[in-house]
């Protein structure tokens, strides 16, 4: 492609292109970041004219964006990722150039666009030959740029920069007029569930929502969906996204590529091929060996050995035992240090947790992940070729679709749904109740929750065989949820949480093995279990505080964990039996829950409201799983 003048011309490399262009995806701030574009798109138009591909005359463009691009890379959010490429283009920097300075101007000063050499030595051959190269070329930087197409139809949609999302179209656009494929949507928006217009959008939301996306997509490279959904609620979604960065990026005893392994351990166990996917690609740009995406069979023994907690942890917590520490701890040269154990440990809970979050509120691929985009037709139709034509049909077809799915689910009349109103005068007869129940009737509530519970059946389709690219991160796959009441382990209890609880003893004992993270979750446990506008479907002042409990303490009781301060009975008057099936899935069976489960339960509430449901799913199912985890490393520490 681009290329300098000297006596012995190089051919640049298909991986320096790739390198250049791959810069647009790094995080930058916003005026950087459209910076970069600039360059980006230039490039683009220069591989995708053939008519520019060869010429006998030099010019500079290379080393022109060379220099941006080092400018660039010195202006970025330092980061592992970024370090390596930038030794990279130093590298090239380095090539020896001379180009004139006449060379230069006949560069810029030109009407028409410089014509870029491509380096080889076809200059001098006939007009024939050099068609044929041209054409061949034309192909090789056009398949450099299709690489990257989808990174830029993403960033049209999902970047928080405006000005990034309209040069990233024109990007597009462009591509079209020369009568290329072009890739368009095959989801529309963040959620399947939600419909876009519903959700908090780049453009759109309040200050404090927009800076946090701008956060999220300075520290992952992208505002993923997961992060868009999770916008109704700001102040939540800022301790989420603290969280996660200092899990996955932050000080800790595990390296970076293992952190992002067991991540895709973690959502093997629920089949969740978005989070698989997202933390494969995090997993390369950490430096992991290509070779462990084959699978567990390739990974190393000491990651394998973390297998059967990860596995018991997503299903059966209450089965985790001291053994199943002293195996990691002591075999040999394998062996784990605590430190890593609870490292581990908060990450797996962690993924396990937001796979019910990912499912229970339809979050869709990526646009870049393979099922978020697609090829109409696998080349573009005659008729559309004008900028955006083929893109906005796709979308328009979908938007129709997504219509009518909402309507092929009316609420169904053999499933009454407690309204509103109801639930309100419950909670306020509660909270006027000064009759206080006996130790042992309280026991007496939450056995009757138990076995109602397992007798609960649960929403959904079962979902079909494990796919071949998610089987590869899955042993055991049978290994299922199991109701708690109907364990065949009988020298198992339920866990009282006055005898070992987050706040008297796993907070202490997870921030003593792993520093600060132990604070970073409880401010998240916390923000979630206490979040509320004082609101309840449009009504306004209202105390939501013993539904939220409710909800709480009853996914926390599918797994065996009795807070024995708390009336169960109040989970029977405020959760209906439909929304009590739909927390169990989401908690247990995440990949079962679809949108037709999704619309007929909580009806009357608005989506926000849905989404802080499925947060507090989400919070309360990996508090629970990590204080069994740490009870467990707390008995293996006092043997």
């Amino acid at each position: 492609m681009f290329v300098q003048a000297s006596s012995n011309v190089q051919k640049r490399s298909t991986s320096d292109d790739l390198e250049d262009i791959t810069k647009l995806c790094e995080p930058k701030a916003s005026d950087v970041q459209e910076l970069a574009l600039d360059v980006v798109s230039k490039m683009v138009e220069s591989w995708l004219d053939p008519t520019n591909v060869i010429q006998e005359q030099p010019c500079a463009c290379r080393q022109d964006v060379l220099d941006h691009i080092g400018t660039l890379c010195r202006m970025t959010v330092p980061g592992p990722t970024l370090d390596r490429r930038q030794k990279s283009t130093e590298k090239r920097s380095k090539e020896p150039h001379d180009q004139s300075q006449s060379d230069r101007a006949t560069c810029n000063g030109n009407e028409k666009r410089p014509r870029c050499n491509t380096g080889d030595k076809t200059a001098s051959r006939g007009p024939s030959e050099q068609e044929n190269d041209n054409r061949k070329t034309a192909s090789e930087y056009f398949d450099l740029v299709a690489l990257h197409l989808p990174i830029i139809l993403r960033l049209c949609f999902a970047c928080p920069f405006g000005r990034v999302r309209e040069k990233c179209r024109s990007i597009l656009e462009l591509v079209r007029k020369r009568e290329l494929p072009a890739p368009v949507p095959m989801v529309l928006g963040p959620s399947s569930f939600i419909q876009p217009s519903q959700l908090p959008f780049m453009g759109t939301c309040n200050e404090k929502t927009h800076t946090l996306f701008v956060d999220a997509f300075l520290q992952n490279n992208r505002l993923d969906h997961v992060s868009q959904v999770m916008g109704y609620h700001s102040s939540y979604l800022e301790q989420f996204l603290k969280t996660q960065n200092y899990i996955l990026r932050g000080d800790g005893p595990l390296p970076f590529d293992y952190r992002h392994f067991i991540a895709i351990m973690a959502a093997g166990r629920h089949q969740c091929s978005y989070l698989i996917a997202l933390q494969k690609q995090e997993f390369l740009l950490q430096g992991g060996d290509q070779n462990w995406l084959r699978g567990l069979k390739c990974i190393p023994q000491k990651l394998r050995n973390l297998y059967d907690i990860n596995k018991i942890l997503a299903h059966r917590p209450w089965l985790l035992h001291t053994s199943h520490i002293e195996k990691l701890t002591k075999c040999g040269k394998d062996s784990w240090s605590l430190a890593e154990v609870v490292h581990a440990i908060v990450i797996l809970t962690h993924f396990h947790s937001l796979c019910s979050f990912v499912f229970s509120c339809g979050v869709n691929q990526e646009l870049d992940h393979a099922g978020g985009y697609e090829y109409p037709g696998g080349q573009p139709s005659r008729e559309n070729h004008d900028g955006g034509h083929t893109a906005h049909s796709a979308l328009r077809r979908r938007e129709l679709d997504w219509t009518d799915t909402l309507g092929a689910c009316p609420p169904s009349p053999t499933e009454p749904e407690v309204g509103i109103t109801t639930l309100m005068q419950r909670m306020k007869t509660l909270s006027e109740q000064t009759e206080e129940c006996t130790p042992v009737e309280l026991a007496k509530r939450f056995e009757n929750i138990e076995v109602q519970s397992a007798e609960l059946g649960v929403v959904g389709p079962e979902p079909q065989e494990t796919p071949a690219d998610i089987s590869y991160f899955v042993d055991d796959p049978t290994f299922q949820y199991q109701d708690f009441a109907k364990r065949a382990e009988s020298d198992i209890h339920t866990f009282r949480v006055q005898d070992y609880s987050w706040d008297d003893h796993g907070y202490s004992t997870v921030n003593r093995l792993y520093n600060d993270v132990g604070t970073l979750l409880d401010s998240k446990f916390k923000t979630a279990y206490n979040l509320t506008y004082n609101t309840m479907g449009g009504r306004t002042d209202v105390d939501t505080s013993r539904f939220r409990r409710a909800i709480w303490n009853y996914i926390q009781a599918l797994l065996g964990i009795r807070h024995d301060d708390y009336d169960y009975g109040e989970i029977n008057a405020l959760v209906e039996k439909s929304l009590k099936s739909f927390m169990k899935t989401a908690c247990c069976y995440p990949e079962r829950v679809t949108k037709k489960v999704y619309d007929r339960v909580m009806r009357e509430f608005e989506h926000s409201e849905k989404v802080h449901v499925n947060l507090m799913v989400l919070e309360s199912r990996m508090q629970a799983e990590l204080i069994y985890a740490l009870r467990t490393v707390n008995r293996y520490m006092t043997m």
